[in-house]
Parts: structure tokens; sequence; C-alpha cells
């Protein structure tokens, strides 16, 4: 059991530290127009307070459409394209080939081509699809560095292959007389090529010392000075402070010399929590550690919602009140008990509140929602019930946090409806508990009211073959069974429980039912068999009883039912009567003693009195007041002497509870009935026709 404790709390720790965030000193979330909903915050140093980012974006777009970006000019592309040029050779319409230069017609006319050519140059070509990029920019100007120095030049000014190409053919064409024989001849494609080139490296490094010149800020906040009040409406200016304020702790909590301190710091604080609600368990349901499943679906939950919530908050996906974590109360308290319900649902909200900065709200709103989800939620035995918590739930979050709102001096019309929003998710999460809760059941063999009522059915299979085979049997199951949920009743026990309990506990009767007397007719064929031999056929029905539980797949916890509702018990009846026929022989009582084990829950114990008092009920002479208590104690004592209930948690004011219940009951079942009279002319005129 301490080894089980141990890793339990050791793993726990560790996966919920591991999720936990480090690197997120800030978890207020605000808006301008919007109330502030935390407490008072301060300044802890002093700050300057930065631009917004619509005004540091649009401050650095006026920059870059500013700045002029360096073109290298390549200084041996103008005199190597003038001199192709020069010594082009042209085809005339006559088919002759002649050298341009040579001929005195062509000359002048390549000469202005040379001369446009040198001017185009001298100005730039550069690549289309770049200037493109920075016409798109709105970039006005380039600086076109020429021997190592840099001349800012229009970008309009600057010429791509397209348009020089175009350019030229143009100035040539209002010259030349005879377009066919020169322009459209004079191949130009072959004598334009981009000088001018990208010094991306220089052109980058001045763009980043230029931005990292810009003044973002606008002013400051001193140390200590106060920057927003709990209620206080959030203003530009307000907004302003907060997003500063906002980056400087994120980027100080990023250092990473803090996060041992930080480590350290969760570990104890989570280890502290997990180790308290241990000590719970030993002290008070120590029967959930034994039964190891308790233990480990109660620290399962815990983590699960712990990791999820540090993640949501890590990753900021959506809000942390989107986070059902009432889910965890409800499971808890359909499978175990309302106070564990309660103190492990404390304990996980505690748990996430430590990873928010704002945990007052969230801790007021979650505690509150799960005490109303324990109460509305007391037993689960139909599917709707789920829908009715989660809409309790929904509308517990929504009116104490509207209350809430109210108290920080926010108006009804000014209520952030986004975490209505929220809660309304919430709750529509919480309805996947049904299914979650079908899961645990499968999986960790945990059994649910709705599965205890599903086999309170009469029509299932083995409940109808009890009314065929065994009905007296059957009879005296539903009598026990009734008896046992009106004392469980009044005991704060597991009604549904005990109710389905009773039903099966008789089962293995059905292997030979005339041997029980609540089934006989007649004769008793116990009058034919020795003592021990009887005694062996009635132990035979608890041992029958879990075997035909086994193949129907009863849960667990109704095969209990089967196994101590008569305990470590003598099967007393035959065990006097093996001792009166051998009064000088010692007789050992190991053949007419049942395997048992004794009782060890409430309701295991609540039935057994139920099932001893019911059964002997039967054989009252005459059914009086008195006769009935005294068969309702005698019976209950011998079970308190006999050690029955000493495993169990059942104290002697539940024994006196019980007594009284069963007391009621009986007396009610067999009170007294009234001789009806006759009618005086009908007993004369039946006296007349006797005679």
């Amino acid at each position: 059991m301490w080894l089980l404790s141990v890793l339990l709390v050791v793993a726990s720790t560790l996966l919920i530290v591991y999720f936990m965030p480090r690197t997120d000193a800030w978890g207020y979330e605000y808006r301008i127009g919007q109330p502030w909903r935390y407490g008072t915050l301060y300044a802890t140093q002093k700050f300057n307070i930065q631009m917004s980012d619509s005004a540091i974006s649009a401050q650095h777009d006026s920059l870059r459409r500013h700045f002029q970006p360096y073109f290298m000019m390549g200084p041996t592309v103008q005199p190597a394209m003038r001199s192709r040029l020069l010594s082009m050779q042209i085809t005339l319409p006559d088919g002759r080939t002649v050298q341009a230069q040579r001929d005195r017609t062509l000359r002048p006319l390549l000469l202005q081509a040379a001369s446009l050519l040198d001017s185009i140059y001298q100005h730039g070509i550069m690549d289309a699809n770049i200037l493109d990029s920075l016409t798109d920019a709105g970039v006005q100007n380039v600086r076109v560095v020429i021997d190592n120095v840099a001349k800012s030049t229009p970008l309009a000014d600057i010429y791509t292959r397209q348009r020089a190409y175009r350019y030229i053919t143009e100035k040539l064409k209002t010259h030349a007389s005879d377009e066919a024989s020169f322009v459209t001849r004079l191949n130009l494609n072959t004598v334009l090529e981009e000088n001018l080139s990208y010094e991306a490296s220089k052109s980058e490094e001045e763009m980043h010392t230029l931005l990292s010149g810009l003044s973002t800020g606008i002013g400051f906040v001193m140390a200590n000075e106060r920057i927003v009040d709990r209620g206080e409406i959030v203003t530009s200016e307000t907004y302003l402070k907060l997003r500063s304020y906002e980056r400087l702790m994120r980027e100080q909590n990023a250092v990473n010399e803090r996060r041992p301190y930080i480590i350290a710091g969760q570990v104890v604080m989570v280890l502290l929590i997990l180790s308290v609600l241990m000590s719970y368990l030993h002290l008070f349901r120590r029967d959930y550690l034994e039964d190891q499943r308790s233990a480990v679906l109660l620290y399962a939950l815990l983590t699960l919602f712990c990791v999820v919530g540090s993640w949501m908050v890590s990753h900021h996906f959506f809000h942390i009140f989107a986070l059902p974590v009432c889910m965890l109360p409800v499971i808890v308290r359909v499978f175990l008990d309302s106070r564990t319900a309660y103190m492990f649902h404390t304990a996980t909200v505690i748990l996430i509140s430590l990873v928010l900065n704002y945990p007052y709200e969230f801790i007021i709103l979650q505690v509150v929602a799960g005490i109303i989800a324990i109460q509305n939620l007391r037993e689960l035995n139909q599917r709707s019930q789920i829908i009715h918590t989660a809409a309790v739930i929904t509308l517990t979050y929504i009116v104490f946090y509207t209350a809430y709102q109210l108290t920080l001096g926010v108006q009804l019309t000014d209520i952030d409806r986004s975490a209505l929003t929220y809660f309304l998710i919430n709750g529509i999460l919480i309805l996947f508990t049904y299914p979650l809760l079908w899961i645990i059941e499968r999986g960790l063999g945990f059994v649910s009211d709705v599965t205890l009522v599903e086999l309170t059915n009469i029509n299932n299979p083995l409940l109808r073959q009890l009314t065929e085979v065994a009905p007296g049997t059957f009879q005296h199951s539903m009598q026990v069974a009734n008896l046992a949920a009106d004392v469980a009743k009044r005991l704060h026990a597991k009604v549904q429980l005990v109710r389905t309990g009773a039903l099966y506990h008789d089962i293995g009767k059905m292997e030979r039912p005339v041997f029980f007397t609540e089934n006989q007719s007649g004769a008793n064929p116990h009058n034919h068999l020795p003592a021990q031999k009887s005694a062996e056929v009635i132990i035979r029905h608890v041992t029958y009883g879990l075997q035909l539980a086994a193949q129907h797949n009863l849960p667990q916890a109704v095969r209990r039912f089967i196994s101590t509702h008569h305990g470590t018990g003598l099967v007393r009846y035959f065990y006097v009567t093996e001792c009166n026929a051998h009064p000088d022989a010692e007789i050992d009582r190991g053949p007419f003693t049942y395997p048992g084990p004794n009782p060890a829950t409430l309701e295991e114990a609540i039935l057994m009195m139920c099932d001893g008092v019911e059964a002997a009920s039967r054989s009252l002479p005459e059914y009086t007041e008195e006769s009935i208590d005294q068969l309702v104690d005698r019976i209950i004592d011998q079970q308190v002497t006999d050690g029955f209930f000493t495993e169990s948690d059942i104290t002697f004011r539940d024994i006196a509870q019980a007594k009284t219940v069963l007391k009621e009951r009986l007396r009610s079942i067999y009170h007294t009935r009234i001789v009806y009279p006759t009618l005086q002319n009908e007993e004369e005129k039946d006296e007349k026709t006797d005679e």
C-alpha cells in the first residue's frame, strides 16, 4: 500500500510539473473598453511604454518606403555593349550583308543608336522582377554605386531590357526613313544587358540599422507606480502600458538562469498538495488504497486535468474557463463518494490555479460549481441526469461570474460576453462525461448506477431464470432488496448497489432449489440426508452463485454480495442437528461453515442483516410488535457477537438505525388483518339452508 502511495504521488508530481509553463510570467487578459477584472497591478520596476503594434508597423512601413536600396553599376557592361553595337553587321533588303559602321547611309543611324545606348547604361538597366517588386513596395529612389560613390537615382529613370529596347526603337524610328532597312534589322537584344546588381548585404545591414534606431517609446512608468486598478476601464493609454509591462515580464522570465528555481518551487507545491490528498486517503478512505483501481483512478483524473490545463495556458489554446474541471467530481461521485470527490476537485482547482496569474476568479468559480455538481448528482441512474447536471453547472458559472463582475462595478452591458461563451462550451464538454464513465467502467472494472439499474430489470436473463426455477427464492430476494434499500437510504449508503446485490445474492439456489424452504411445497429432501451432506448442499449455493455471476459477467461489486451475505457463519440448523445426534463427539465446524469472506463495506453489512432478518421472519409463529422486535434484535445482535461486521465500516449507530428501519418495515409487512363481519340476514339464510 505504501509503495503504491509513493508511486502515485511521485508519478503525478513529475507529470504535472513537466507540463507546467515556465516561460510565461503573464496570465492576464485585457481589452480596450473592458474593465480590469483582477487586483490592482503595480510596476515592479521602471519600464518604457511602447507604441502599439499597428503604430510600430506603420513606422516601419514608412521607413521601408523611403529607404533607398543599394545597386552596384557594372563598369564593363557599357563599353562592351557599345563595341558590339558598332561592329554589328546588317543584312540589306537586296540580300547583301554590310557592316553598319562602314556604310555611309547607315553610319549616322548606328551612331545615334550608340548614343541612345550610352544614355540608357548611364541611368542603368535593372532586372524587371526586381524593379517591379521595388515599385510595388512603394520605393521611389535607389542608390547606384559607381566607383564606390553612391548616387541617389529615381526608380522611374532606371530601365529594364524591355523598356530600353522600346526606347531605342522609338527614337530610331523617328530618324530612319526606311524602317525595314535598319530599325527592324538591328538586333538590339544582343546589346542590352543588366548593369545594375542588387547589393543585398549592404542594403539589409543599413535597413536593420535604421529600424533598430527607430524610437518606439512614448513614455515610461516608474517602479511601484500603479498601472491599473480593479474595475477600471482599460483605455488605449492603459492598454499600451499593460502591453509594455507584459513584454518586459515575458523577456525576464525567459532567462534560463531562473528555470531551476521555478521548477523547484513547482515541485514543492505540487508534491505538498498531492501528499495531503494521500494522507486523506490513508486516514479516511484506506479502502481506496487497498482497492488499487480507486487510487489509480483518482490520481489519473487529477493529473489529466492538471496537464490539460497547463497545456492550454502554455500554448494559449482557448480559455481556461472552457476546461470542464467539474467532470472530475462527477466521475468520482458516481464511482466513489462525495467527500473524496470534493477533496480531489478542490486540489485539482488549486493545482491548475498555480499556472494562472488570476487564480482568485478561477478558484471561486470552480469550487462553487464543483460543490453544486456533487450535490446535484448523488446517484446516476438515468442518462438525462448528466444533461441536467451539465445545465446546472453552466448556469452556476454564468450566474456566479455575472455576480462577480457586478461586485467589480461592471455594468451588465459591459460584461465580457466571451467568458459566457466559454461557459457554454464547458457545459457541452461535460456532456461527454457519460461515454467517459462507460470507458472507465469497462477499463477499470468499476460499476455505475446506470449499470446497476439495468441489472435490476427483471427481464434480465439471470433474474428471469430465477423466477422460473426458484420462484420462492426470487420473492425472498425481492423482499430483501426492498428492506436493504430502505436501510441503505436511512444510513446514506449506496442504495442502488445494495438493491442490485440483494436481487442476485441467492442465484446459486437455482442449482437445487427444492433444498431451500422457500421453494418447498411438500416433502423436505433434507429429511433423507445426513446433516453434513445437507450443510454441503446449502453452502454450495454460495460457490455456485459465484460461478453463475462469472458466467453472466456480473460486476465484481455485485459478486461480493453473493460471497459475503453469509460471511463465515455457520449453517446453524444442521450444525446443531449434528451436535444433537452425536452428543459425546466433538463436531468439526469446518464442513458447516460458509467460505466467506465477511462483509467489508457498509452495503455488504446491510445486506447480511436484511437477509438474516427476512429469512428468520418467515418462521415466526405469530407476528406481533414484540415478536418482530425480538427477532430483529436477536438476529442482528448474534451477527455482531459473531464478529461479522468487524471488517466493515458500519458503526453501532448505523446498526441501531438499521434495526429501527427493519422493525418498522416488518410490522407493515406482517400487520394483523381484521376479520370482516358478515351480514346477519345472510347468516340466518345459511342456518335455514343447513336445516
